[in-house]
């Protein structure tokens, strides 16, 4: 059998096996990575190798560095000052997260955003007596948003300049903020709809259940002799991780474990609250997909879906016409492969087409780039889906639920702004 059938009836069964959660998510996924290498569609050196991938260490790091904002207390403080600001209404909290996520998406990697935001948004919730599953969501899909709004917001943005001057058209790469022309659009369209409508489909897991581990952090907070120094120890330690990842003076992952050993080494927390701290769950459900997303790649399975669909649109489609699919079509993706992957993919089969119908590529690459980030309907088509999945106590269908819906506003508002700002035919 040819590797791309054998990859897609796979993604087929793994994306069965999410919906129907018939065992758990984890465990699929590391069992696709298995399938991989039992199929023939990666070798036996890269099955487990997304253990070791750089997003999963920075998964680790950054959830020890949250866990000692907890068991010093420095959470708990900035959840207080937080709800002095918004209040405890579900709605304004749910503004203030959203725009500061989007905000520092749009400059740090939505990835740390997202790991830095998490203990501050469960401390808040706390405060509010809300439950977290009612902020996490739009947490990870405000960072998201956020990360289309500038070239470094996501890292693979820049994939479509590399496109671009490898077909010879380097005059026509993307500058630094003109991404923000549809970045900001669809950012605050999404912030919108979920304040209007996503947040009455989010799920609402008990208080209590949701606070039950938050309560045994208490306990010990009181037996780690919780102090001001420590708080201020731990403030300083985030801080430094931030403005690390904001400059990039070392890698993401670098100055997460950085973070982490600090965090341990200073007395923020024990070295068992540290390894209790890490979410077993998120790291391997991100681990096991790696190698998937590998496959779709390395098989043709995702080049033969952009075939079949430049196919199904004829011999001379309208540029509206290529643009909304290849929307649809890098969303597809990018729900079971990385953003990465299915930009590299899509860019170079976008430029062809424009030039094949005699229009400007931009505008079809910046389609392309925007719904690769719009992986908002499954919980591993991005790493802030991931992180949010074991603290907001989510269901794969959660996520087609509240994400789709997004999904299909960010699709509307880019197929009206997208070919004003970048017109298909401009003089």
């Amino acid at each position: 059998m040819d590797p791309a059938v054998k990859c897609l009836l796979l993604l087929l069964v793994v994306a069965i096996l999410f919906v129907t959660e018939k065992i758990p998510l984890a465990v699929t996924s590391i069992a696709s990575a298995v399938c991989c290498w039992l199929l023939g569609l990666v070798p036996l050196k890269e099955v487990f190798l997304g253990l070791a991938d750089s997003t999963v260490v920075l998964f680790g790091g950054m959830f020890v560095v949250g866990a000692a904002m907890f068991y010093t207390g420095l959470a708990q403080d900035i959840g207080a000052r937080i709800v002095k600001v918004f209040g405890t209404s579900e709605t304004k909290l749910m503004i203030g997260v959203m725009i500061i996520a989007a905000v520092m998406s749009a400059f740090l990697s939505n990835t740390g955003t997202t790991a830095c935001l998490i203990p501050v948004i469960i401390g808040v919730c706390k405060e509010a007596n809300l439950s977290p599953s009612r902020i996490l969501m739009p947490l990870a899909f405000a960072a998201g948003l956020g990360g289309t709004c500038t070239l470094i917001g996501t890292p693979p943005n820049i994939i479509a300049n590399v496109a671009l001057k490898t077909a010879g058209m380097p005059e026509l790469q993307f500058s630094f903020f003109e991404y923000a022309y549809i970045g900001i659009p669809i950012t605050v369209c999404g912030i919108i709809y979920m304040l209007l409508i996503g947040r009455h489909i989010l799920p609402e897991v008990k208080v209590d259940d949701s606070f039950a581990k938050t309560a045994e952090v208490e306990q010990e907070i009181e037996a780690n002799e919780t102090t001001k120094t420590k708080k201020i120890i731990c403030g300083v330690i985030m801080l430094g991780v931030i403005v690390t990842m904001a400059t990039d003076l070392v890698p993401l992952e670098i100055a997460a474990v950085i973070g982490a050993l600090l965090c341990v080494v200073t007395g923020c927390l024990t070295e068992r609250q540290a390894y209790d701290s890490i979410d077993w769950v998120t790291i391997f459900l991100f681990a096991g997909m790696i190698p998937m997303a590998t496959a779709m790649n390395t098989s043709g399975a995702g080049k033969m879906i952009a075939t079949f669909t430049v196919a199904a649109m004829g011999g001379n489609p309208s540029p509206y016409l290529i643009t909304a699919v290849l929307f649809v079509l890098a969303v597809i993706l990018t729900q079971f492969m990385s953003n990465t992957a299915s930009k590299a993919l899509l860019c170079p089969v976008g430029i062809a087409l424009a030039t094949q119908v005699g229009a400007s590529p931009r505008a079809v690459l910046m389609a392309i780039l925007i719904a690769s980030s719009c992986a908002f309907a499954t919980p591993v088509g991005t790493p802030p889906n991931t992180l949010v999945l074991g603290p907001g106590k989510y269901s794969f269908m959660d996520y087609v639920k509240s994400g789709s819906g997004l999904v299909v506003v960010c699709l509307i508002v880019s197929v009206i702004v997208i070919p004003i700002v970048w017109p298909f035919f401009p003089n």
